[in-house]
């Protein structure tokens, strides 16, 4: 029965051997794929990629077996083995800069005919499609991989070996390779072999998990339960611990007569915490020395994490230069686009303009920088150790978090560059968008010819495509990086030779007042902003989602003295679904920054969908009023109108500044007046009925009905004389927010 079953297996290694001179890579290793999607994880040098190399024969074996569905493949030629149906996807993708993908995909479909057709690729992978006379050398890092998975898949292979699948790639990247991994296995045409660091794509795939350490299969391990144990993950996977990498480190049994071994009493006073070692260990690289591990430990004390007197010391210079004159940040990746950015800078420098070079990589390298990674981490609210970890999907996010927590920290930064792909995009967005509008912040990535609202979001980003990918240095994407720099330096620069003039005339300056706005709110909008523009700059935002954020972030960066909230219809589609939502933190600013407040119901009417075909089934049968081809209304019900009555409401009742917030019995939009498609007198008084309800009245919080439509000449004035009261007689408050 035992040799029925091994005949059967998709791949079985015994007892494999491999030597790298003197150096034992692989130590016995011993691991059975019988069919799906099986995954191998581990930290770097452990033997992962010398395993799979070893399979395709591309290094000598010294000892031990390979089978392949029963056939021996130990030390043939690997193109023997790819003839026999073994597909290898390496690590680092390995393509011909110089051929196109079409050529590419050609090249690999004549091996063996099957099911897999450059057809079928092109479906598989519609971006593949679109770019199919591009050279390897032009794609992004995700088409480089969806380019190399193809061209495996293309050999129909019966084993499929794929090194580190989703290596450098964005979320939304690893999520579609994920989910091929997952079909493949469903199919159960293919086996596949996964060497993998992430352990959420490791675990989401494979049904068990096998762990390497040193050259060996340390354990295999249910995926369930590896997912779950972020414990078990820190000890077999985090870098730089080595005290429990032992094949028997299973916890025993429950019940066991073994009693636990006694623990060291917990010292008193500050606790040294050593976050990791400077440079991940191999079993070939010479031992670190005790001072450099000393140097980047940090120490606990009273649940305040600060630096040793080494590390602070070695930090002085870089801390320095945030109170110096203005500078540019060129922020990146280093440990792989180092050339690219240091190009960006040396651009920036020569118009003679301060810069300051960040690294945000998550690799753990140590590079020649400004402010290096490690001090970025150090600003996560759980450390250094919360972003150097083996999830790099996890370490992205985590770094993200930390850049935005150490960019808020500074006070002299003239603008920001950054440059790279997704996974670039991703790491600097966050910061900029904490920095307040008007702050140059420029993005070249290989992402900004597609939809770029998750990165920009309600922030004034400039996003350049790069062309070609940001991986190295040629004709194109010298030119593409010089003008985003040339780009950078002149914003700032011409930011800061008007920033003397802006003072000048501060004195004098309108204060902002932001007001919100749709289609069907305007005339409201422009009679209020035609009452206030003597004694206010008006600012109006398109409540289209976004445009609340925008209006919200102003807030929090003090650039608006006021607000006039008229057009609330984002939460409609909060709530309901809608294509234009606010975010739960809608109001929030100035909830936090206690502005004056003047809001109403605008819009409240409506839920705002795309086309007719895309409205939600669970609306079919409601009344619509299709404003054009692409835009479709609902009419919201008294019951959602009670629901957003509730929201709004715990909301006002958090707001501690004057407000006055207005209720129009004559309807709240231009089509909720008598006549009109959406004039429902009993749905709006079940929204004013719960507002009354909920809201806290005060002598500084107060809800106001008015017999007037939102859009009558009437109730802007009132909202107008409502404003100037709250803030105070123009004449004697002219000042600008900022």
């Amino acid at each position: 029965m035992s040799e029925t079953r091994r005949s059967a297996a998709a791949l079985e290694v015994r007892g494999l051997d491999v030597y790298y001179g003197h150096s034992h890579a692989l130590q016995g290793v011993d691991l059975t794929l019988d069919a799906g999607v099986f995954s191998v994880v581990g930290r770097n040098g452990m033997g992962k990629t010398t395993l799979c190399k070893a399979i395709m024969g591309l290094v000598p074996v010294s000892g031990g077996s390979i089978r392949v569905r029963g056939e021996d493949i130990t030390r043939r030629p690997p193109a023997h083995i790819a003839r026999l149906g073994v597909g290898y996807v390496p690590q680092g993708r390995r393509l011909w800069r110089s051929l196109s993908v079409d050529e590419h995909l050609r090249l690999a479909g004549g091996i063996r005919s099957g099911a897999w057709t450059v057809e079928r690729i092109y479906d598989t992978f519609p971006r593949l499609a679109e770019r199919k006379d591009h050279g390897g050398g032009q794609l992004s890092g995700g088409e480089q991989q969806m380019l190399a998975i193809s061209r495996a898949l293309l050999t129909n292979p019966q084993l499929l070996i794929m090194d580190e699948p989703t290596e450098g790639l964005a979320p939304v990247i690893v999520a579609q390779v994920e989910e091929m991994l997952l079909q493949l296995g469903e199919d159960g045409d293919m086996s596949v072999l996964v060497i993998e660091q992430n352990i959420g794509v490791a675990t989401a795939i494979s049904r068990n998990v096998a762990i390497m350490v040193n050259g060996r299969i340390n354990r295999i391990i249910d995926s369930a339960r590896l997912s779950a144990d972020r414990e078990l993950q820190r000890r077999l996977l985090g870098v730089g611990l080595h005290a429990e990498l032992e094949p028997d480190i299973d916890v025993p049994n429950a019940g066991g007569d073994t009693k636990p071994a006694a623990q060291p009493a917990r010292a008193s006073g500050p606790i040294r915490i050593y976050v990791s070692n400077p440079t991940p260990p191999t079993r070939w690289s010479q031992p670190v020395p005790i001072g450099r591990i000393e140097a980047a430990a940090r120490t606990l004390s009273t649940q305040v994490s600060r630096l040793d007197e080494t590390a602070r010391r070695k930090r002085e210079p870089a801390t320095g230069q945030a109170s110096g004159p203005p500078a540019v940040l060129v922020v990146g990746t280093l440990d792989t686009k180092g050339t690219e950015l240091r190009f960006i800078r040396d651009i920036i420098a020569e118009t003679g303009l301060r810069t300051r070079l960040v690294d945000v990589s998550t690799s753990g390298k140590h590079t020649t920088c400004d402010v290096s990674a490690q001090e970025i981490a150090l600003n996560h609210a759980r450390g250094g150790s919360a972003v150097f970890g083996p999830d790099r999907g996890a370490a992205v996010t985590a770094m993200a978090d930390a850049f935005a927590n150490w960019i808020k920290r500074q006070g002299n930064i003239a603008g920001v560059i950054a440059a790279g792909g997704s996974g670039a995009a991703s790491l600097a967005a966050p910061g900029m968008r904490t920095l307040p509008v008007g702050v140059p912040k420029l993005i070249i990535s290989s992402v900004a010819s597609g939809d770029v609202a998750p990165y920009v979001g309600p922030a004034d980003i400039t996003m350049m495509y790069s062309v070609t990918d940001v991986q190295g240095l040629n004709s194109i994407s010298r030119a593409v990086l010089s003008n985003g720099a040339n780009a950078i330096a002149g914003m700032v620069k011409a930011r800061l030779d008007q920033r003397e003039a802006k003072a000048r005339a501060a004195s004098v300056a309108l204060p902002s007042v932001g007001i919100t706005m749709f289609g069907v709110t305007t005339p409201a909008v422009q009679k209020i902003a035609a009452d206030l523009r003597d004694d206010f700059e008006c600012l109006v935002f398109h409540a289209t989602g976004v445009g609340g954020r925008s209006m919200e972030k102003l807030v929090d960066s003090g650039q608006l003295a006021g607000v006039i909230d008229l057009t609330t219809t984002e939460i409609c589609d909060l709530l309901m679904g809608g294509v234009f939502p606010a975010t739960d933190d809608r109001f929030g600013a100035v909830i936090r920054t206690r502005l004056p407040y003047v809001g109403s119901v605008g819009a409240l009417d409506m839920v705002n969908f795309g086309a007719p075909d895309t409205v939600p089934e669970r609306y079919r049968g409601r009344k619509f009023h299709v404003h054009n081809p692409q835009v479709t209304l609902m009419r919201t019900t008294a019951e959602e109108n009670e629901r957003m009555g509730r929201w709004i409401g715990e909301r006002l009742n958090q707001m501690d500044g004057p407000v006055r917030f207005f209720l129009p019995d004559g309807g709240v939009s231009a089509l909720d007046a008598r006549g009109q498609p959406f004039w429902d007198p009993e749905a709006d008084a079940a929204l004013f009925r719960t507002l009354e309800r909920t809201v806290r009245a005060t002598g500084n919080r107060q809800l106001i009905r008015v017999k007037q439509n939102i859009n009558d000449p009437e109730f802007a004035s009132i909202v107008v004389s409502a404003f100037r009261t709250l803030f105070g007689r123009a004449g004697a408050r002219r000042r600008v927010a900022r």
